[in-house]
């Protein structure tokens, strides 16, 4: 990937599947979708449970339901159209792979500075044309870029240590400097579950540094 791989950077940000294969040579790889798979599995993991990502189908009308997770132990399957397939996409890299919110950003990176000193993170975004809630149409729209994402992966790397690149550096910079609760509650995609009656989820999403969980997924499983 040349440059876009941002060579001789320790701490990296990419978006999405291409920024996975972008960063491919990470040690480690974490996967932000604050709204809501990540935010999910920390509440999961929190509990002692483990996650299995599993491939989202529109049709399904399946949703992610963080409020509904707040208790939930054993083994929980998860479909997301972004942070499952993220999951997976990472995994093939040969990275350890973790996931991240901002309820355990924190504990997330330390755990990341164990694994290795080259850490790639891949805010998920959205899919323009794809309504989650309505089980949406059967092709995923283009990539976009979200504010809670963005904001989650600024936490991570705001609590790594190492030479950052630009991508990383800004990121970081703009988690410290944002009412974070605020903006994620009022972007595109915080509006979007509120309006539809799904406050309680991203209020769950919005808590900052309230989990020492530090979700890595093995054989397939986050635990």
């Amino acid at each position: 990937m040349g440059v876009f791989s941002q060579e001789g950077y320790q701490l990296k940000l990419e978006w999405g599947p291409e920024g996975v294969n972008a960063l491919r040579d990470c040690d480690v790889l974490i996967v932000v979708d604050v709204l809501s798979f990540t935010t999910s599995v920390d509440l999961v993991v929190g509990n002692g449970g483990q996650v299995r990502p599993s491939r989202w189908k529109p049709a399904s009308g399946k949703t992610l339901r963080p409020a509904s997770l707040v208790s939930a132990t054993g083994l929980v399957e998860l479909p997301s159209p972004n942070g499952s397939n993220l999951c997976f996409l990472a995994a093939e890299t040969g990275a350890h792979v973790l996931a991240a919110c901002l309820r355990n950003a924190s504990a997330v990176a330390r755990r990341a500075q164990e694994l290795g000193e080259t850490i790639g993170v891949i805010p998920g975004g959205e899919r323009w044309g794809l309504d989650i809630l309505n089980a949406g149409p059967r092709e995923f729209g283009p990539l976009r870029p979200c504010v809670e994402d963005y904001l989650g992966a600024g936490a991570v790397l705001a609590a790594l240590v190492g030479k950052a690149s630009p991508e990383a550096q800004l990121a970081a910079t703009a988690f410290r400097n944002t009412d974070v609760e605020t903006a994620v509650r009022e972007c595109g995609s915080g509006r979007e579950l509120i309006e539809n009656g799904h406050a309680a989820d991203v209020g769950l999403a919005v808590e900052i540094g309230v989990s020492d969980a530090a979700p890595m997924l093995v054989d397939g499983v986050l635990r």
